[in-house]
């Protein structure tokens, strides 16, 4: 480790060439990682099946280490293959009638409101919730007010907006719902691996996320979050042999489903790639959330007042203070007037600094490798194009 960034840089090749901004994006992947799953396919080709025990096992690390990322029961915990899939799961899996209302905010990734649109054709109510400001902001006040106007079923909500970066307080959210009688459902994509999460006592009743942000693990692999007490509410829409409390047994066709979220996974499971997720998120473990968040946190807010000082307009709303639930996260998103975000990305790339136009802007999200050097080159070079944007007008 290095006295600077609570991750090792020398576990991101990555940031031996960019300044690498696109955690929000898709993240670069550990050595560790790269590794793992360097050997897991090594040995299958050596092995065939006879490798699959072995790697098996690590199966159980990656639903161990998913679960204490959410602080929340293994048992609790089905492996994915992205945020997606678990999304569907839940939207299919429950017992809908017409009339059932759901709550989504609007400007929310399209795969989080996708899965609630399409149940339209059954009857269910989707009320799309206006986020607020310029940061788009979603204080809990905007769900108490549409739970006035009649109740719901389930409120569906990103933990961290993807565009410009706005964070749920997943805590007053979840004792809202609780208090409502209504299910609480998380994408947690932008926010598991960078912000201390407590799933289970916030009262979050299903959340999931894949592996390719801020977990910095392989794309195609995430996990599902089932609280417990829920379970028997989702009906699994994909049963397999995996589902049943008697894997294994082949010639046993009762269907009786496994008394953990391992329900939710019918059939085998991509190991090669588990392999990475495990190492990825161990890694995660080792270092510690909380000091990963604090040093995001910090390099966030020299980010985003580096940037007004440049002349960019801030479309994040960071909130000053250091409450934690208050709307900050890993993601700063800014405008150059006058300017496209997709040119302002492409001139930045130029400069070796890699981050996306989303949000209506350009989106900027360090991680725990990322260093002071790092956000003061960002900044100096996005000055540099609202200076020649300044010269040409």
């Amino acid at each position: 480790m290095t006295a600077s960034t609570p991750l090792p840089r020398t576990e991101f090749p990555v940031a031996e060439r960019y300044c690498y901004l696109n955690h929000a994006g898709v993240a670069s992947i550990p050595r560790i990682a790269a590794a793992a799953i360097a050997d897991a396919a090594h040995d299958f080709a050596a092995n065939g099946g006879l490798a699959t025990g072995r790697w098996g096992e690590r199966e159980e690390d990656a639903r161990s280490a998913a679960a204490r990322l959410m602080n929340v029961p293994t048992h609790d915990i089905a492996l994915i293959k992205n945020t997606t899939e678990g999304l569907g799961f839940v939207a299919n899996g429950l017992d809908w009638q017409p009339g059932d209302r759901v709550l989504v905010p609007d400007f929310e990734f399209p795969s989080t409101i996708y899965p609630w649109l399409a149940l339209r054709d059954r009857g269910v109510v989707v009320e799309l919730i206006e986020p607020v400001g310029r940061g788009r902001r979603l204080p809990v006040e905007l769900f108490a007010d549409a739970l006035d106007r009649g109740p719901a079923r389930l409120i569906a909500v990103s933990w961290v907006q993807f565009g410009r970066g706005w964070r749920v307080d997943l805590a007053e959210l979840g004792q809202l719902c609780r208090d409502r009688g209504t299910l609480l459902c998380v994408d947690a994509i932008q926010g598991l691996g960078v912000i201390p999460a407590d799933f289970e006592a916030w009262g979050v009743d299903f959340a999931m996320a894949d592996a390719h942000k801020w977990l910095v693990g392989p794309l195609g692999i995430g996990a599902l979050y089932v609280r417990g007490e829920r379970r028997e509410l989702l009906r699994p829409v994909e049963p397999g042999w995996a589902s049943v409390a008697h894997r294994e047994e082949w010639d046993n066709l009762e269907l009786v489903f496994d008394d953990s979220a391992r329900r939710f996974e019918g059939g085998s499971v991509n190991a090669i790639t588990i392999a990475g997720f495990a190492a990825s998120m161990e890694l995660l473990l080792e270092v510690g959330v909380d000091r990963i968040w604090q040093h995001v946190d910090r390099l966030c807010s020299e980010l985003a007042g580096g940037l007004v000082d440049a002349g960019a307009s801030l479309l994040t709303e960071r909130p000053d203070g250091v409450v934690f639930n208050e709307g900050r996260s890993g993601i700063v998103t800014f405008a150059v007037d006058g300017a496209d975000p997709e040119d302002v990305c492409e001139a930045l790339e130029q400069d070796g600094i890699v981050c996306s136009p989303r949000g209506g802007g350009i989106r900027l999200a360090p991680h725990g490798y990322n260093d002071q050097a790092e956000i003061e080159r960002a900044v100096a070079a996005v000055a540099a194009i609202v200076r020649r944007g300044r010269a040409t007008r």
